[in-house]
C-alpha cells in the first residue's frame, strides 16, 4: 500500500504508452449465496511481457494487479470488492478491552491521486526504478456475472 500514499503532484501521466494493450475491459459480478461478496474484475492484456505492470486505480480505489499468462503475453487482473453481498463484521462492545480484542478496525479509504471517467484506468509500472503512470480510456464493461446459488444438498429428499 505504500506506492498509494505518494502526494499527488508527484503523479504525472506519461503521454506514450509503456507496452501495447489489448481490449482493457471490466466486470461486475455477484456471489448467489447472501454474504458471499462482490465486485467488479478490471482486465489489462498486454503482449509485451518485458513491461512489468504493479497497480491500477479504477473508481475510486487502488489495487495490486495478478498477473496470469495469456495466449499471446500476459493479463493484469485487479480486483475491487464492492460492498454489496458482504458479510456482516460483528463487533463486540465491552467495558473489558480484552473482550474487543478480535474488533477489526473499520477500512479507511484511500484518495486516489488521480481525476478519471468512469470509464479511464491509470496503471502504475516501474521503469528504470521509476513508478511512473499511464492513463487508459475507453474502459468497456462487459456482462456481468452472476454466479449461481449453493448447490442443492442432494441427501435431502423432498416428498
Amino acid at each position: 500500500m505504500a506506492s498509494f500514499s505518494q502526494c499527488s503532484t508527484a503523479q504525472k501521466l506519461q503521454e506514450k504508452a509503456p507496452t501495447q494493450f489489448g481490449d482493457v475491459y471490466f466486470q461486475k459480478w455477484t456471489a448467489g449465496v447472501k454474504g458471499g461478496g462482490s465486485g467488479l474484475n478490471l482486465f489489462v492484456p498486454v503482449k509485451d511481457k518485458s513491461v512489468r505492470l504493479d497497480s491500477v486505480y479504477f473508481r475510486g480505489k487502488a489495487v495490486k494487479f495478478e498477473i496470469r499468462e495469456a495466449n499471446e503475453g500476459l493479463l493484469y487482473v485487479g480486483r475491487f470488492k464492492t460492498e454489496f453481498n458482504q458479510p456482516k463484521q460483528d463487533i463486540i462492545m465491552s467495558s473489558d478491552a480484552n473482550k474487543e480484542y478480535g474488533n477489526q478496525l473499520p477500512k479507511k479509504a484511500i484518495a486516489i491521486p488521480f481525476e478519471l471517467k468512469d470509464d479511464e484506468c491509470v496503471v502504475s509500472y516501474i521503469k528504470d526504478g521509476k513508478t511512473l503512470y499511464y492513463k487508459i480510456s475507453n474502459v468497456n464493461e462487459r456482462e456481468p456475472l452472476n454466479y449461481p446459488s449453493a448447490p442443492p444438498n442432494k441427501n435431502i429428499k423432498i416428498n
